[in-house]
């Protein structure tokens, strides 16, 4: 059996792993026999399985073949995913992203202080707080992909980390691109008040649920 990583073609192994270039799981690739499959990729008509597992190309779990989704192509065609992370958000596997919509896929920002999800967040700031926020875009999902997330008006951020890595380039931003399977630390420097959002900047994600609201309020009056 080989093991080959969803989203590097070319990290294979022998036993079950993980791939030292994103940290995604290395997948079972080849030895079911056609016949015996069950299990199909939505995307790839050609990946199929005995079992539940995920497709080799791109990364989503196979579906039962009984009303699995249609494939996003009549027939089965190469796939060129370029050879780097594409322009914006756009990462290694646009067909799925591009048949991802609310009715197949649900976006979620969850706080983990909380379990809070999307609109049940609930933070509260006030004018001139500095809140170091960590934000991490786990491989353990459905589909793991980019997101830009972006903090609406209560302030602006500076990056101060990605994957541990000190960010070399300070400077203010709103948004900041979380790629699949990255951890960045951010400095937000609050200095609007007012009720604000913070969402994925992916319109399609937004339109999923991937947002919340938080209040801002203003810095009390010095007593003389």
């Amino acid at each position: 059996m080989t093991y080959v990583c969803p989203m590097h073609a070319d990290v294979t192994a022998g036993e079950p792993s993980t791939c030292p270039q994103c940290g995604m799981k290395l997948v079972a690739a080849g030895g079911s026999a056609p016949a015996a499959a069950s299990y199909v990729c939505p995307m790839h008509p050609e990946v199929i399985g005995t079992a539940p597992s995920t497709c080799p190309i791109c990364g989503m779990k196979l579906v039962p073949t009984e009303g699995a989704p249609a494939a996003a192509h009549e027939a089965a065609e190469p796939h060129d995913h370029g050879g780097g992370d594409g322009l914006e958000w756009e990462d290694l596997m646009p067909d799925i992203n591009r048949a991802s919509d609310p009715g197949n896929m649900i976006w979620q920002l969850i706080d983990r202080e909380t379990g809070a999800v999307n609109h049940a967040i609930d933070w509260a700031f006030t004018v001139g707080d500095r809140v170091k926020i960590r934000l991490v875009n786990e491989m353990d999902q459905d589909h793991p992909m980019h997101h830009p997330f972006h903090v609406h008006g209560a302030g602006r951020f500076l990056v101060l980390t990605r994957g541990g890595t000190p960010e070399p380039n300070l400077v203010w931003k709103d948004t900041v691109l979380l790629r699949a399977g990255e951890t960045v630390d951010i400095l937000l420097d609050i200095s609007n008040p007012g009720l604000w959002m913070a969402h994925c900047h992916i319109a399609e994600h937004t339109e999923s649920g991937m947002m919340f609201s938080f209040n801002v309020a203003r810095r009390p009056e010095p007593v003389r």
